[in-house]
C-alpha cells in the first residue's frame, strides 16, 4: 500500500514538474517575444506600415508552434491520436490476430 502512495506522489511531482515546465516557457515566449516587436516597433520610427512585416513574426510564430506542441504534451490534449483512435487500432490488430490464429487453427 505505501509503494501504490509513492507512486501516486511520484507521478503527482512529475504533473507538477510538466506544468512548471509549461509556464516557465510560456512566460519566456511572451516576455522575450514583447521585447523583440517593442524593439521593432520604436526602431521603424513608429511606422505601421514598416511594422508589420513577414519578417517580424517569424519567431514569435515558430516559436508558437513550439509553445502549441509543448502545451498539448502537457495537457494531454491529441486530436488525432485520441483515445477512440487507439480503440479502433487495437481493436483492427485484435481482429487481424483473430484471423489469423483461425487461419492456422482450420489447417
Amino acid at each position: 500500500m505505501e509503494n501504490f502512495n509513492i507512486d501516486k506522489l511520484n507521478r503527482a511531482k512529475k504533473k507538477v514538474d510538466e506544468l512548471k515546465g509549461f509556464y516557465i516557457h510560456a512566460a519566456i515566449y511572451t516576455v522575450i517575444n514583447t521585447f523583440i516587436l517593442v524593439n521593432v516597433f520604436i526602431r521603424s520610427g513608429y511606422d505601421g506600415e514598416s511594422f508589420w512585416q513577414f519578417g517580424h513574426f517569424l519567431a514569435p510564430f515558430f516559436w508558437g508552434i513550439g509553445l502549441l506542441f509543448h502545451a498539448s504534451k502537457v495537457f494531454n490534449f491529441n486530436p488525432l491520436f485520441n483515445k477512440g483512435w487507439e480503440k479502433r487500432q487495437i481493436e483492427k490488430y485484435m481482429e487481424k490476430d483473430r484471423e489469423e490464429a483461425e487461419k492456422y487453427t482450420k489447417q
